[in-house]
């Protein structure tokens, strides 16, 4: 088993913990790091199969050192808004929606 596989597969493992991290847990702050550890998952998924013939190859490189720096962003963008969301409502908790009859109906 090469290099490069073992890192697609650890990196499609830590995409499905992230998926249902983020589809099973109700607090924010654990929804956010499941987001992160998708986003790792995706990460090690491109520099598993980035290689030709074994040569790293710099085009899938350079877009996970972008990703990275997107993914920085984003993050502290949810949690400013996280903090905000505390703030306000005093717990970490998305409100929940109460089902509308009339949405319902089609």
């Amino acid at each position: 088993m090469s290099a490069a596989l073992v890192y697609a597969l650890t990196g499609a493992a830590l995409f499905v913990f992230g998926v249902a991290g983020l589809m099973l847990q109700p607090h924010l702050l654990r929804k956010i790091l499941a987001f992160n550890v998708m986003g790792s998952g995706v990460f090690l998924v491109l520099v598993g199969l980035g290689q030709r013939a074994g040569i790293p190859d710099p085009v899938p490189q350079a877009m996970v050192l972008t990703g990275i720096v997107v993914a920085i962003a984003a993050t502290a963008l949810a949690l400013a808004l996280a903090r905000q969301l505390l703030d306000l409502q005093g717990e970490m908790r998305l409100p929940e929606e109460e089902l509308d009859k009339d949405r319902l109906d089609v």
